[in-house]
């Protein structure tokens, strides 16, 4: 098959939206179908639900791509179409683990904020924080953006045992963000290497995609390949 004949389906995490991908999706668009999966950030069964149902709608073989939480969603999908998982600075829990397990499996990096439910159950993230942990390499036009467009996730998403992952079954890649003040990046080589995963190691922040597109575009491409 070709490259464009492929659909590359995009996961954005908590605190985020499918904006944070605006900088991978031309480059991509070249070469696969471009999706940018809307995730409700209700529970983690409303989040998988979200997204197979996207994965139905897109047109070829697909490749997950997914950031920070959104790791844990992508393993969930059992779709035949899907033939790899791509991990951004991303949460992979294993099978009876839940997302908080391995959120907070590493002491909380000096500067990443203390996050606790509002008077709703939802869990927003500090305007302030999104310069100090989130993007800490972004411009100040992107950090804008980023606490304009975020979306709180519920405790729902984030504390429940999650089923056999679709990374022991399927090629991954995990791109390990070495400055990442929110998911430490020994955190992340711990979670890739228990993948068995393709690692690729930058000094980059939590949110590569804004701030190092070009490095999540050659992963992404990476596994495009793979599945050719």
């Amino acid at each position: 098959m070709s490259g464009r004949e492929a659909s590359v389906i995009l996961v954005h995490g908590a605190w985020a939206d499918g904006s944070s991908w605006g900088k991978v999706i031309p480059p991509l668009a070249d070469k696969a179908e471009v999706i940018a999966a809307p995730l409700p950030l209700t529970s983690y069964q409303d989040d998988v639900a979200a997204l197979e149902r996207t994965v139905e709608r897109a047109s070829g073989p697909v490749v997950l791509v997914g950031h920070a939480y959104a790791g844990a969603v992508i393993a969930a999908i059992r779709s035949d179409r899907v033939k790899a998982l791509v991990y951004v600075a991303a949460l992979a829990p294993d099978e009876g683990e839940t997302v908080a397990d391995v959120f907070y499996r590493t002491e909380p990096h000096p500067q990443a904020p203390k996050l606790t439910p509002d008077d709703h159950g939802l869990i927003h993230f500090p305007r302030p924080a999104f310069a100090e942990a989130f993007a800490q390499n972004a411009r100040a036009d992107e950090l804008a953006v980023l606490a304009a467009v975020q979306r709180p996730i519920s405790p729902a998403c984030i504390t429940v045992p999650v089923g056999r992952p679709a990374w022991k079954d399927l090629p991954t890649w995990y791109l390990v963000a070495e400055q990442d003040r929110m998911i430490s990046g020994d955190n992340q080589r711990f979670m890739a290497e228990r993948m068995k995963a393709r690692l690729r190691v930058h000094p980059v922040d939590h949110t590569p995609q804004v701030t190092a597109p070009s490095l999540v575009l050659t992963v992404v491409h990476e596994a495009l390949d793979h599945i050719k």
